[in-house]
Order: structure tokens, then sequence, then C-alpha cells
């Protein structure tokens, strides 16, 4: 007979982490071992429970599941990583690669295919939503460098240019290029509509 695979369920939502468990608690060989509603709980109870996959949602408080995967790849190299998201955004997809997630699904994917990721991501496969692949394709690569991503995110909230240079330990004239670049390569006429477009395409 065949070992259980030990899985760790990342998601806030709890009545969707609880209808995942359920259905990946009536397959045969997975049990879901730990559960948790943040990202930056994921290192800890994997390490807790010696698990074989992670599987992590984006969005979550505390840390994105992109960044607790980048952790989990680091710390615990063997467990295996499915990043689930409910947001087909390509930039999501090559984040989530270069954080070293072994597959990248919908959430609405059906339960036999997400156990089946599972499944084959512990043989050492890659699953990725086709679909999302070839939107990541024809989207091209984050144009944004990691600098001007971070004062996007930190002038997502309305701050003032002062107010995020005391934020990032920035001058205001750098913080002001940035803006201005990331502007520019986004072709759009402000900041607010450079986070909405770097959000939808899964860039920050």
């Amino acid at each position: 007979m065949s070992r259980t695979i030990k899985v760790l369920l990342a998601e806030d939502q709890s009545m969707v982490r609880e209808a995942l468990a359920a259905l990946l608690g009536l397959e045969d060989d997975i049990e879901v071992v730990a559960q948790v509603a943040r990202g930056d709980e994921v290192v800890a109870a994997a390490h807790a429970n010696g698990i074989d996959v992670a599987l992590l949602d984006i969005e979550m408080p505390g840390c994105t599941g992109i960044e607790a995967a980048a952790r989990l790849h680091r710390e615990l190299p063997d467990v295996r990583l499915v990043v689930l998201t409910t947001f087909g955004r390509p930039g999501y997809l090559r984040s989530a690669m270069e954080a070293g997630a072994d597959a990248f699904l919908v959430k609405d994917a059906p339960a036999a295919q997400l156990a089946a990721a599972v499944r084959k991501v512990l043989a050492g496969e890659r699953v990725i939503d086709p679909t999302l692949a070839a939107a990541a394709l024809a989207e091209g690569a984050n144009p944004l460098t990691d600098r001007e991503r971070e004062v996007l995110r930190a002038a997502a909230d309305g701050s003032t240019n002062a107010e995020l240079a005391a934020a990032l330990h920035l001058s205001q004239g750098t913080v002001r290029n940035y803006l201005s670049t990331a502007i520019q390569k986004l072709a759009v006429r402000n900041r607010t509509e450079a986070v909405r477009i770097a959000r939808e395409k899964g860039w920050l």
C-alpha cells in the first residue's frame, strides 16, 4: 500500500479551506495534516507537521502565498508547492514559478484535478493551468523592477511622496523617479492607474 501524502492547506477564507480539506480528505492516499489562515504561519506549520505538499492560496494576511512559497522552498526544499488562485493573473504564475512553485492552479478546478496535481508534484512533475500558461506567455515579462514594484505597492494606499520616502528610506526625488518610470512603462497617466494595471496583471 502506498504511503499517505501529508498536505498543509493555507487559505484565509475558512469556508473555502474547510471545503478543500473535506474534498482532499475523500482521497485514500491524501491527508490534510495542517491548516493555516495566514501566510506567515505556513513555514512553522510545515516544520511542525512533516508535510509532503503545501497548498497555498495567493491572497492571505501576514504574507502572500507566493512569499510563503519562497520561504518554504528555501527552508524545506523537499516540500512540493502548489499555488492556488482565484485570480487568473498571468503575472502571478511567473512570480509563483520564480518562488519555486511546482504547480499553479485556479481554485475552481475540479477536486479530482487538485488531488491529481498533489500526486503529480510529489512524483516530480510540474502542473500548470493551461489557460494561465497561455496568458502568461502572451503577456510577457513584468517590466517593473523590484524597486518600482516596492514603491508602487507602498503608494497603493494614497501615501504622499514624502510619506513614501520616509517609509521606504528613500529621498522624495528617488520616489518620484521610480513612480514616474513605472507610470511610463505601464503607459498610464498616474500612479493610481499604474497600481491598478500592475495588480490586474499580477505584477505587484
